[in-house]
């Protein structure tokens, strides 16, 4: 029978801060593929991210319908499946920029690893949900999600795609810390963490120990690895407080701003909306996380309360690092703006997070 509660549940504040941002996102996408372009078209890749955007407002109505416990029930089939889009990447993917990330199907050129974000969110959450206790996991109860987050890692990084493996480890390690350690667990790790540090630069390959270098000292190579972020800070900083206007970002109507409609799409809105743009599209991001974490407490159900946390998380672990990329604050590496960079897999990633989230807002109220 239908719960009417559903109804009444129904979260339109969060449904209103996924279409503001997403509108501001097609706005500046529209710019950073437009300026300079007089030839009156609208892009083909704005059709396209529009198209996504509508498969995904499509994933979301599916996603409110069907109880976020069944995930609980389906985590097993949807990590495996995810892990064999990885392994398929390896084996049959398409390369491009020296990686292989992509699998094409047909018309469709997916980035599988995306999609192990949610995979991997849903089994961490089936996970902690069963071995959640006052004082802490200990060592025995992390061995499972030690092994579940190790095997997407290696098989992204193996890609490469250091920037989306780490930022794995990012979402499963904030997830850990939102179920509590055993403090001697705690500190155990934390000091292996720093003591392997430095251990990690010599197994980076070269190109990666040069983007760390360079997002040091972006002048030791203004031409090359350095070009980027050195255009970037122009773009930022010529915006000043309101901006250039539409379509009058100079930096990226001439072609200076490399990567302007994915990871750089930041520097396109700082430099025709200035300060204040920007400003906008932060308090958006912060009304949401700040939506997402009430969502996670207010929800009696452990499982739900964890995999709302997650998809948070993952949400803001994406914000804060393509920001700090942008802002020369942290090295390049490739991670989307959610709802605004362009991307199909980025955008159904996050609206398919956006639709868990819904989902568990609207039964929040149920404890089973």
């Amino acid at each position: 029978m239908f719960d009417r509660r559903l109804i009444k549940n129904f979260d339109w504040g969060l449904v209103l801060l996924i279409f503001l941002i997403g509108s501001v996102g097609l706005v500046i996408l529209f710019s950073a593929l437009t300026a300079g372009n007089d030839t009156g078209t609208i892009p083909v890749l704005f059709k396209k991210q529009i198209m996504w955007m509508g498969a995904g407002l499509f994933i979301i109505m599916i996603a409110v319908m069907i109880d976020f416990k069944e995930l609980d029930k389906l985590n097993l089939f949807i990590y495996m499946f995810c892990i064999g889009l990885l392994i398929s990447v390896i084996l049959f993917g398409q390369i491009g920029g020296g990686s292989r990330r992509w699998l094409v199907l047909g018309p469709l050129r997916i980035q599988p690893s995306e999609l192990m974000k949610i995979a991997l969110i849903i089994s961490l959450a089936s996970v902690y949900s069963t071995s959640i206790s006052q004082t802490g996991l200990n060592f025995r109860k992390l061995i499972k999600p030690f092994v579940l987050c190790t095997i997407p890692f290696v098989l992204i990084v193996n890609q490469p795609d250091l920037g989306t493996g780490l930022l794995l480890l990012l979402i499963a390690g904030s997830i850990t810390l939102f179920v509590k350690l055993e403090r001697r667990v705690f500190f155990t790790l934390s000091g292996l963490c720093i003591a392997a540090a430095p251990l990690v630069w010599f197994v980076l390959k070269d190109y990666q120990k040069f983007r760390i270098l360079t997002f040091l000292n972006p002048d030791r190579d203004p031409l090359g690895s350095g070009y980027h972020i050195i255009q970037s800070k122009i773009a930022i900083g010529s915006g000043m407080l309101t901006g250039k206007g539409f379509l009058k970002g100079t930096q990226n109507a001439l072609s200076f701003l490399p990567e302007q409609h994915t990871d750089f799409i930041v520097s396109v809105l700082a430099e025709e909306w200035g300060l204040l743009g920007c400003s906008v599209l932060l308090i958006l991001y912060v009304f949401i996380l700040f939506w997402g974490v009430n969502i996670a407490y207010g929800c009696r159900n452990m499982f739900g309360s964890i995999l709302a946390f997650g998809i948070t998380i993952m949400i803001f672990w994406q914000i804060f690092i393509n920001i700090g990329m942008v802002m020369g604050l942290m090295p390049v590496v490739g991670v989307p703006l959610p709802l605004v960079s362009y991307g199909g897999s980025s955008v159904i990633t996050n609206m398919v997070g956006f639709g868990i989230l819904l989902n568990i807002s609207m039964r929040k109220f149920s404890s089973k």
